[in-house]
């Protein structure tokens, strides 16, 4: 069950976040959004609980978004899969930080949605990774979202904000991990992120705050909200993407 963080977990969430930092920046360029000539990094990521959603090309993806979160004032509870909370020590750290496990497959695969909920009714952001897995494009194009994002934001009125990252996967691929990593202390790829516009996810399927939407209509909520995500990935890229509300998803 998910329980808020007290003064220890913040306090582990701020060192690891220090340490984590220092580490990533030695093997990558962790670049947030600047508008309009500021010194001060943009920062659109709106106070109370929010629902952060990101694309996902690369394994170093769930630190780096953390990372950038936390560059714009919100520590993240990500969700992140079972083989994360069964490692000795991640496991265990995990959990201090308030991450939410999620079991592919699994009957009670939904419940990290409980989980995910009871994290946003005490104020905090929570950040999903909508495509459910790295996507098999190689061209690192998002894939179509799975409905998990737009459900949790139905069932408690979060907003949606889409988080686009641009270059992670050169940081650390699906392949030759090690050297790749020792690769990169001396060329340090650049990673670049933008913000979009909070997605109030009701007001997108024109629906009441009562109303019951049915299976068809979150699915098409769901490509909708990432059309917004390809959308800022697309500009970040300044590309055309090959489609607009995510590829097509293909076998492993």
């Amino acid at each position: 069950m998910w329980r808020k963080l007290g003064r220890t977990g913040a306090i582990l969430y701020a060192v690891l976040a220090a340490v984590l930092g220092f580490a990533s920046a030695l093997i990558s360029r962790l670049e947030i959004e600047r508008q309009r000539g500021r010194r001060e990094a943009a920062s659109r990521l709106p106070s109370g609980p929010i629902i952060v959603i990101s694309n996902h090309t690369s394994y170093a993806d769930g630190v780096l978004l953390a990372l950038a979160c936390r560059r714009m004032g919100r520590s993240l509870r990500l969700l992140a899969t079972s083989g994360v909370f069964n490692a000795p020590v991640l496991g265990v750290v995990a959990r201090r930080l308030g991450f939410i496990k999620v079991t592919r497959g699994a009957v009670d695969a939904a419940s990290s949605l409980d989980e995910a909920e009871l994290a946003l009714l005490d104020g905090e952001a929570v950040g999903i990774f909508p495509e459910g897995r790295l996507t098999r494009d190689p061209m690192m194009w998002p894939e179509r979202a799975k409905t998990g994002a737009v459900r949790l934001a139905l069932r408690t009125g979060a907003p949606i904000v889409p988080v686009a990252m641009v270059g992670a996967h050169r940081v650390v691929g699906r392949h030759r991990v090690i050297p790749t990593l020792l690769r990169n202390i001396v060329r340090r790829p650049k990673v670049a992120t933008s913000i979009g516009a909070p997605i109030d996810v009701r007001v997108l399927m024109n629906i009441g705050a009562t109303t019951e939407p049915t299976v068809d209509e979150v699915r098409l909520a769901a490509d909708l909200v990432m059309a917004r995500l390809v959308a800022v990935v697309a500009q970040l890229r300044n590309e055309r993407p090959p489609a607009q509300t995510g590829l097509t998803r293909q076998p492993d």
